[in-house]
């Protein structure tokens, strides 16, 4: 008889450390309602950074900036409806493979059991001594195929450099307003004229997956494979020119498209400077893990959470353990130019695997503890804590998708 499917966990797993915050791998519960899946967070909780909490149905002024509580209610923006004499953008598809990739090739598969949906990691274990350390054995070379999807603004002029947004997992549902929503916008005057790239991902999810490889990993990778393999057949397919102005270039995202987002803009400065990302997956889903992050994105923000192990540095002939939590990426490092909007939901993810308690899957705490270090480096953003919303709230992004994008593109020069 086959085993049960098992599928996301959103509760504290088992032989979790709730108990002993010096003790590794700590999970904090703290403010955390335990009785929904997954808990509900109470955005007064001590550990999180002070916000203002705005009347039901409104958001932020236009333009402001720091922490912001917002919801139960979340009707959809008048931005996401077509209008009358709106002009419309125009729309061009074509396909990519890793037959087309030198970055990307060959893509990565995982053996999940048919219709359920991450089986091989939800069953998986973790390296000894180290519950961080996700062990995928299903994991093979194999070939992806993605759509991209450009949105070209109405009355664009041909030849003329343009500004652009780059969306990660192109194509889904939580985007279908998207190019209605720039079209009220543009016409509006609230943002410049800008095209729109949809890249959808390289399929599956989280850890050994195509997905998990392109978003998760915290380095330069998928950037350059953006604009290296992706730009060039944007503007031959779609007939534009993608201005080269950090500032006149957007990165997008959900989940781990949206960490993606934020790790496009911090390793490459120089190619973006704006940032939007919905439930952004700032925790450790990095696979393999990199033993210089080993708590993978989690690591912009907190230190990794578990024990001293050896690390690559020898001293006097000898391995030497790492020192005790290390600096985390933002703290450490000179401000860098971007500007961010982001949110997350009061039920967003908890601990989805139930494999893996390594104090360092908490979807909500990592958004309030990215927060906290952006204002203590005085960064440019605005934080939305969602009321009666879970992860990727598709009612939230209708409700605050026209306002964030004019946040995201303010001072750049609309003609």
């Amino acid at each position: 008889m086959p085993s049960a499917c098992v599928t996301q966990n959103m509760a504290v797993p088992p032989g979790a450390n709730t108990t002993d915050r010096d003790k590794p791998f700590f999970i904090d519960t703290t403010g955390l309602d335990l009785s929904t899946k997954p808990p509900t967070r109470d955005p007064k909780n001590p550990n999180y950074p002070q916000a203002t909490e705005l009347p039901d149905g409104s958001l932020p002024p236009a333009g402001a900036e720091g922490n912001f509580i917002i919801g139960p209610t979340h009707a959809p923006a008048a931005e996401t409806i077509a209008k009358d004499g709106v002009p419309k953008g125009t729309v061009v598809s074509f396909t990519m493979s890793s037959r087309d990739s030198v970055i990307y090739n060959p893509g990565l598969i995982r053996d999940d059991v048919a219709g359920c949906t991450n089986s091989s990691i939800m069953i998986t274990t973790t390296a000894p001594g180290d519950k961080s350390n996700m062990i995928v054995t299903t994991s093979h070379p194999g070939t992806w195929t993605r759509k991209i999807e450009v949105y070209v603004p109405a009355n664009y002029v041909k030849g003329t450099e343009v500004p652009f947004i780059v969306l990660g997992d192109g194509g889904s549902a939580a985007w279908k307003d998207m190019n209605t929503v720039l079209d009220n916008l543009i016409h509006q005057r609230r943002v410049p004229p800008m095209v729109s790239i949809q890249i959808g991902n390289g399929g599956q999810d989280a850890q050994g997956a195509q997905r998990g490889r392109e978003y998760d990993t915290v380095s330069e990778t998928y950037s350059q494979f953006v604009q290296r393999e992706v730009m060039p057949l944007v503007e031959q397919h779609a007939g534009v020119k993608l201005t080269g102005d950090p500032e006149g270039r957007a990165t997008m995202g959900l989940s781990s498209s949206g960490a993606a987002a934020f790790i496009m803009a911090w390793f490459n400065p120089d190619l973006y400077h704006r940032v939007l990302a919905y439930s952004p997956t700032m925790v450790n889903q990095q696979w393999p893990q990199n033993p210089a992050l080993r708590g993978g994105a989690w690591e912009f923000h907190s230190p990794w959470t578990g024990p001293a192990t050896p690390n690559l540095t020898v001293k006097d002939g000898a391995l030497v353990p790492s020192e005790p939590p290390g600096a985390p990426l933002i703290p450490s490092a000179p401000v860098k130019p971007i500007r961010y909007w982001f949110e997350m939901g009061d039920q967003d993810l908890f601990y989805p695997n139930p494999t893996i308690p390594d104090g360092m899957h908490d979807w909500t705490l990592s958004a309030e503890l990215m927060a906290k270090v952006l204002a203590d480096k005085g960064y440019h953003y605005q934080f939305l804590f969602v009321r009666n919303a879970k992860h990727v709230d598709r009612p939230t992004i209708a409700q605050t998708l026209p306002s964030a994008l004019e946040w995201l593109w303010k001072g750049y020069p609309i003609p």
